[in-house]
């Protein structure tokens, strides 16, 4: 015999409080429901607003250096802490939680042109322009203690950049050549060159932690193997690279921060084309910090503002700025990817939120629900014309947009000259050349 039973879960109809939204049970049948689409449209179009009615992105200025900022490290193991080097050679930590400095030290004569922490997270290292590489402890000298670092190296050449091995008491300088150190000699284990310029920044790969790359103001971006000692290709642009970044998700992938505006990034498998070029800044970009997500990364500009890209598009998705922010030397995204930190010539760090409008604090599950939900539905209707613009509109500063429009003349009119170049001579003389190949000069191996 079967036995039809009737089975009503409390939860799905029963009012959380009695202050509570009526439960009203749906049926999902399309018949009954013929004006679903044009409904969600409305839905969707008001979500778009109302996230750009609440993007207040900035979130706090810590200032108390006395000169420009000009480079920021990340604690490893403490989402909080933060350190910052500044030109007149102060190293200051930071509690981001409080928003104070907890210590400052006089770590150098002149610029720090670098600082990076242990991969442990019980000391740091800076460079200065008095040639010298110092090792301080994280935690501040105990009572009646001197502020003095743990080891000191005195170098033949002034030092332009530091990076740390991310598993290993090893670490890497560039200045004159890309110099490899254990942390307890006094000499390095090798030194790697390829080219007579000076060298601006070297980076270790988060993934295979022996590869590491360097940018050079000859134009060059060159990468290296720690285990062979010896480089192993280089890729040479139209114009000088500041800096690059790996990205902490895909081994080979890094984004090159150039004087030309653009931000290249490159599969280091094939590096004669680019896999994407990153378009919208109008001056030169000096830094370039990824997400711990690997999708995104943050950017920061001489043009005094600093935008977001996703890895995918040649287009920014954010662009942030405010009226005091003047040429923004260093960015860094945060652990929990959910902040951007960066360091600007008048002297401020700025925190800012990494989605604009996102609620700060605990969500109910009732907001999560909403908030996702909106999410897709502005997924869905992204492409439509109207919610394209609303998503899209971004105020900017009078220079930036003024820059933009001159900008945008000029190039349409190397295109136009380019179209009649090829129309009017012999086909197949003139070779086309697409976007991402004409800034590349020459790959060598």
């Amino acid at each position: 015999m079967k036995v039809k039973m009737l089975s009503r879960n409390p939860d799905n109809y029963v009012r959380e409080t009695k202050f509570d939204l009526q439960r009203v049970p749906r049926n999902y049948d399309p018949a009954l429901h013929p004006f679903e689409v044009p409904r969600e449209y409305v839905r969707a179009l008001n979500a778009t607003k109302l996230e750009r009615v609440f993007a207040k992105p900035f979130l706090a200025s810590l200032d108390g250096h006395r000169d420009g900022v000009n480079c920021l490290a990340k604690h490893p193991k403490n989402l909080a802490t933060v350190l910052s080097g500044a030109c007149d050679g102060e190293v200051r930590i930071w509690n981001l939680t409080q928003r104070k400095c907890i210590r400052t030290i006089q770590a150098h004569e002149g610029f720090v042109r670098g600082i990076c922490t242990r991969f442990c997270g019980t000391s740091f290292f800076t460079v200065g322009d008095d040639k010298t590489v110092k090792q301080w402890k994280m935690d501040g000298p105990g009572y009646g203690e001197e502020e003095e670092p743990l080891h000191t190296i005195l170098g033949k050449t002034v030092y332009t950049g530091i990076d740390h091995h991310w598993k290993e008491a090893v670490f890497a300088t560039c200045g004159q050549q890309v110099d490899i150190w254990d942390e307890q000699r006094t000499n390095p284990i090798c030194s790697m060159t390829w080219g007579f310029d000076s060298i601006s920044s070297v980076k270790f790969n988060p993934i295979e932690t022996f590869l590491l790359g360097s940018c050079a103001s000859d134009r060059n971006i060159v990468l290296y193997d720690m285990r062979q000692a010896t480089p192993l290709k280089k890729v040479i642009l139209d114009m000088r690279t500041n800096t690059i970044c790996w990205n902490p998700m895909e081994a080979f992938i890094f984004t090159a921060a150039n004087e030309d505006y653009n931000l290249y990034t490159f599969d280091m498998r094939a590096l004669d084309t680019p896999v994407m070029v990153h378009m919208d800044h109008v001056s030169a970009v000096l830094d370039v910090d990824y997400s711990p997500t690997g999708k995104e990364f943050v950017s920061a500009s001489f043009d005094k503002s600093i935008r977001i890209f996703p890895v995918d598009k040649s287009r920014s998705r954010e662009v942030y700025h405010t009226k005091r922010m003047q040429h923004v030397i260093c960015v860094k995204w945060t652990s929990d990817s959910k902040y951007i930190m960066c360091g600007s010539d008048e002297m401020n760090i700025r925190l800012w939120k990494a989605n604009a409008s996102e609620k700060l604090g605990v969500l109910t599950s009732r907001e999560k629900a909403a908030k996702d939900y909106n999410q897709k539905l502005k997924e869905k209707f992204q492409h439509h014309p109207h919610i394209k613009r609303i998503a899209r509109h971004r105020h900017l500063p009078k220079s930036i947009y003024s820059q933009i429009q001159e900008q945008r003349i000029m190039k349409e009119a190397r295109r136009r000259k380019e179209v009649n170049r090829i129309k009017h001579s012999k086909p197949g003389s003139v070779p086309v050349v697409s976007e991402k190949k004409k800034h590349i000069v020459a790959v060598v191996k």
